[in-house]
């Protein structure tokens, strides 16, 4: 099922390579599948409560073997934005886990996690946390209130569970954005950055590049951002009618990732 022209697939992970902890399909066979018709490929997941490090020992444990070049999540893009923003770098205020947060310090900044904390950070950074308390919603509130810059790692307001969707990172900012009426800088999908990084990774261009993704406003709005080719695949969060709807059209849609490859 994929595009003729395809060369390199950049490929989102949640709902598509796995539901929560389970993997979707034969992840070693599909992969084995990808690399013996020669495609090129990489990962851009909004996901941010992972390290690099973390991903590359997920798939391992499925039976994938990557290098860590290969995945781009919405941490690693939103403490490259903030070191262009603040190349001198500083606190910065964070609700998140230990993807943006380890993400912070490699990229020379000081994250702030005690809401009782009285440092006025450089900006108020924003992730998907498990752990969130009311008083971090507090302490961000007030920071933004008196003026800190807020960023959001991904707008994601659910993701896929094997018990169904629960409350994403887009949950979080939508909580913030009511008590501030301010709403955050972005960076990853459906912002094309990411993919933009993966596709100079690659050594590839959107013309023969295929994103493959399970949320329309996210994965396939920022394919198509980016230029790139779109392929939806079932086994997350859109339905097959909800994919049929969207403009512009999606060039593939298939049941799951073994289908698409084919």
């Amino acid at each position: 099922m994929l595009p003729t022209s395809t060369k390199a697939l950049i490929l989102d992970m949640d709902g598509v390579l796995w539901r929560d902890k389970q993997p979707v399909g034969d992840l070693p066979e599909i992969f084995t599948r990808i690399r013996a018709r020669g495609l090129k490929f990489s990962f851009g997941t909004n996901n941010s409560t992972k390290t690099i490090g973390e991903f590359l020992q997920t798939m391992s444990n499925f039976g994938v073997e990557l290098e860590s070049w290969q995945i781009i999540s919405s941490s690693l893009a939103t403490a490259e934005e903030l070191k262009r923003t603040f190349p001198n770098g500083g606190p910065v205020f964070l609700i998140g886990e230990n993807g943006i947060e380890q993400a912070l310090i490699d990229s020379g900044f000081q994250p702030l996690l005690d809401p009782q904390e009285d440092t006025r950070p450089v900006a108020v950074v924003v992730g998907f946390d498990r752990l969130c308390t009311y008083a971090k919603l507090r302490r961000a509130t007030l920071l933004i209130r008196a003026g800190v810059p807020f960023y959001g790692t991904n707008p994601d307001k659910t993701f896929p569970a094997p018990t169904g969707l629960v409350p994403g990172a887009g949950s979080l900012l939508a909580a913030i954005s009511a008590a501030t009426d301010v709403q955050p800088k972005v960076v990853g999908k459906p912002s094309p950055e990411l993919f933009r990084l993966a596709l100079e990774r690659m050594g590839s261009t959107p013309e023969v590049t295929l994103v493959v993704g399970d949320r329309l406003e996210t994965d396939i709005a920022a394919g198509q951002a980016a230029g790139c080719k779109t392929a939806l695949v079932l086994t997350g969060v859109a339905t097959r009618e909800q994919a049929e709807m969207w403009n512009p059209k999606i060039d593939v849609i298939a049941e799951n990732l073994s289908t698409l490859v084919g």
